[in-house]
């Protein structure tokens, strides 16, 4: 990838938390499940790495409640020809230091994504379409992509742009340390305690709404009960991932409010299908094997097809999900009416896998964050016990905190294992291209396809897809690549989740399908 002088930024567009009626309440309290690996905002795209850098680092445009990318740093774009697009970017926008935003700014920032390592979810993805970019002046820029890219927009908005001056020769740990956390969003890094808080200033300067908070405190509290009674003691002011079985408690009263979306978060298993030897795949004594039983698209099936996923949503969730069988839900550009999630068939499933070699099953461990989204913990328990009666010889569930979790299924530490991707674009295009494309670093293809699942005619598919410039012909491509991909079982759509915040009386939560937890998205109510 070649670049030459760039600007952009943009950021989710969320707005405000809890206040009084002045300019600024003293301080609000966030009791938040999951913690930020980093703060340097392109470590990760995690969603919580997202959450927290939004509060501090803007991107270009920004997807609003519904999905739709709207204006941020960049007041306006065209398409000038298929390969090129030009932005106009936002005048007097100043860093947290007090320094102008430039266009050197953005370049720097795009060519450090290349080179951030170790990262668990990277943002290479968001950059692998571009070819050229060219300041045309301070506030202009012009991109050209290697190919046409009519969804080019919902990939540069993920990436959030950094301080040239700050973040040059710095590491992770100055970002983490607030030396080199220096953005252009509503409010400034002042405190991180990793696993306890982190504390954010108001940034008076800020060029758009001004932040309503003085002080923004968010306590990370990962045990849902522990969330929950931080928030009926009065310890914290708004809490998120509320439990299912915890919303008549906290409603009652009047004392506290509840905000709800359905989100277009997919809940899924992941499996190793790359791999010969695959670290927690045994054959069905607990012994090792040489051979990897998912790689096999039957296996794959069967194991789709011991999963009751009506009975997570009802007994595990207690109602806050719906079944899903594809990356998007109604409503969202590529989803395939003809992709109903799996229904569960245990005869079907020891059929498949005997027809595959495997009349007796064979051994595997599910690995599970227990802190990333409600019930992560027991729906992993759910699957174990799901995966022995379809035959399966199930070695164990390992559950762990999400900030490790990530890191180690970045690294392939595991074979089956769940995780979640949310859809925070207007199509599927984003999810398929990063969650099932074949792996490929310089492309950009595959960032988050940490079980190496490849289909050459899956990939070809989408990228004929994501060529086509024509909205609602692209959407109809997008949803026949997710048939070719999700009849082979590329991953197993679990459910797409309901999720909740709480709040004191006074306070309401806008409750967008970004599903991000900030301070900017409070409101008050008296």
């Amino acid at each position: 990838m070649k670049f030459t002088n760039f600007a952009f930024a943009c950021s989710v567009a969320v707005v405000s938390l809890l206040a009084i009626s002045q300019a600024f309440a003293a301080n609000i309290t966030i009791g938040r499940a999951g913690e930020q690996v980093s703060i340097d905002p392109q470590f990760s795209r995690g969603g919580n790495n997202s959450m927290t850098s939004s509060h501090m680092f803007e991107r270009l445009i920004a997807p609003d409640n519904k999905l739709q990318l709207q204006p941020e740093l960049a007041e306006s774009w065209m398409n000038t020809d298929p390969l090129t697009w030009e932005f106009k970017l936002r005048k007097g926008v100043k860093f947290h230091d007090g320094s102008d935003f430039t266009a050197s700014d953005v370049v720097f920032s795009l060519e450090r994504i290349k080179n951030i390592p170790n990262s668990p979810a990277p943002f290479t993805g968001a950059i692998g379409a571009i070819d050229t970019v060219e300041a045309v002046d301070s506030h202009t820029i012009r991109i050209k992509t290697k190919a046409p890219t009519p969804n080019f927009l919902e990939q540069i908005c993920f990436v959030f742009i950094v301080s040239e001056k700050a973040a040059t020769g710095a590491t992770t740990q100055d970002f983490n340390s607030g030396k080199a956390a220096i953005g252009t969003g509503p409010y400034k890094f002042k405190e991180w305690v990793p696993g306890d808080r982190l504390v954010m200033t108001a940034n008076t300067e800020y060029w758009g709404v001004k932040p309503k908070f003085e002080t923004v405190n968010v306590k990370f509290i990962s045990n849902a009960a522990a969330r929950v009674a931080a928030l009926l003691s009065g310890a914290v002011d708004l809490i998120d991932q509320v439990p299912s079985a915890d919303l008549p408690r906290i409603s009652e009263g009047g004392e506290y409010r509840v905000d709800s979306v359905t989100s277009p978060r997919m809940i899924f298993v992941a499996m190793d299908s790359d791999r010969d030897n695959s670290p927690f795949i045994t054959d069905a004594t607990g012994k090792p094997v040489d051979k990897n039983p998912l790689k096999d698209p039957r296996v794959r099936l069967a194991m789709s097809k011991m999963i009751n996923r009506d009975l997570i949503v009802e007994r595990v969730l207690g109602g806050s999900g719906t079944p899903a069988g594809q990356m998007v839900p109604e409503g969202i550009g590529g989803y395939n009416p003809d992709l109903p999630p799996t229904q569960p068939n245990l005869e079907e499933a020891k059929q498949l896998l005997t027809e595959a070699g495997y009349r007796n099953g064979f051994g595997l461990t599910v690995h599970s964050s227990n802190d990333r989204v409600p019930g992560d913990a027991d729906v992993a328990q759910a699957l174990g016990q799901m995966f022995a009666r379809g035959g399966l010889k199930v070695n164990g569930v390992v559950t762990r905190p999400y900030n490790v979790y990530a890191d180690e299924a970045g690294k392939r530490e595991y074979s089956v294992f769940t995780f979640t991707f949310g859809t925070t674009t207007p199509s599927s295009a984003t999810g398929l291209l990063n969650w099932i494309g074949t792996y490929n670093k310089e492309a950009g293809s595959g960032a988050f396809n940490r079980a190496r699942y490849s289909n050459p005619k899956f990939d070809e598919a989408l990228k004929a897809a994501m060529s086509e410039f024509d909205e609602q012909k692209r959407f109809q491509m997008l949803a026949d690549a997710a048939k070719i991909a999700f009849d082979d079982v590329a991953v197993i759509p679990l459910y797409w989740q309901k999720i909740h915040w709480a709040s004191k009386n006074g306070l309401s939560y806008d409750a967008s399908m970004l599903e991000e937890t900030t301070a900017m998205n409070v409101e008050i109510t008296q």
